[in-house]
């Protein structure tokens, strides 16, 4: 069916009216706009439209490597700026914290048999003054069979005298002297059993009781540690 006069008129006026809305000396669409360039902000390996982004994808993503080298670098050399300046300090310390690093025990306060306790650098020291029939004992073991293979004549400096710091070597506890199943230490932690000689007979500790670096100055008296 053709449309009617009345409507051609309406639709005629409508569209002069669209065109007149339009101010003069103006477009309908600019085509003159321009976009700013941030090519000097892209990475390098996106400027390029021809090329998928899966081709870029790990070398884009991955850290560059003077980013991963330097940190490291500069993690060592922290490392090592902290390692050489407490060797340095540790050297050049005065006498009287120097003396600190030392301590020198009375033997005359330990009885036959029995076993004291000093404290040298907050760590106990057990020292134990054994009888010919401890040191016979410890001696006879056969070392072949210890956990942690130690002959008693390589761990005291005289054959009457144990030195140990007394921290067992499972998780950090003191040992209770003269007690456990093999007349020497017992951490009562975890049940760890040492013999006289400080040497690991049962239990969960992996190692020996350390024993710390001493000198004898006289028959008497004895320096644990340094200067």
């Amino acid at each position: 069916m053709l449309p009617n006069s009345s409507s051609m008129l309406l639709l005629h006026n409508l569209r002069k009216q669209s065109v007149n809305a339009l101010p003069l000396g103006r477009q309908a669409v600019h085509n003159d706009v321009q976009f700013p360039n941030f090519d000097a902000y892209r990475n390098e390996l996106t400027k390029d439209p021809t090329q998928p982004s899966h081709v870029t994808e790990d070398r884009r993503k991955g850290v560059p490597n003077f980013i991963f080298y330097g940190v490291g670098g500069a993690i060592t050399l922290m490392t090592t700026k902290f390692a050489v300046r407490k060797a340095v300090a540790y050297k050049w310390m005065p006498r009287d914290q120097a003396a600190m690093a030392a301590t020198e025990i009375d033997l005359s306060l330990v009885p036959l048999g029995k076993t004291k306790t000093f404290e040298w650098r907050g760590k106990p020291v057990f020292v134990k003054h054994r009888t010919a029939k401890e040191i016979e004992r410890e001696r006879a073991v056969e070392v072949g069979k210890l956990r942690h293979p130690e002959r008693d004549e390589d761990r005291v400096l005289k054959p009457e005298w144990s030195v140990l710091i007394g921290v067992c070597t499972h998780l950090g506890c003191i040992p209770l002297s003269g007690k456990g199943e093999f007349g020497g230490y017992f951490c009562p932690c975890h049940g760890s059993h040492y013999d006289a000689s400080g040497r690991i007979r049962k239990g969960p500790a992996p190692l020996n009781l350390e024993v710390p670096k001493y000198e004898f100055l006289s028959d008497t008296l004895i320096k644990v540690g340094s200067d």
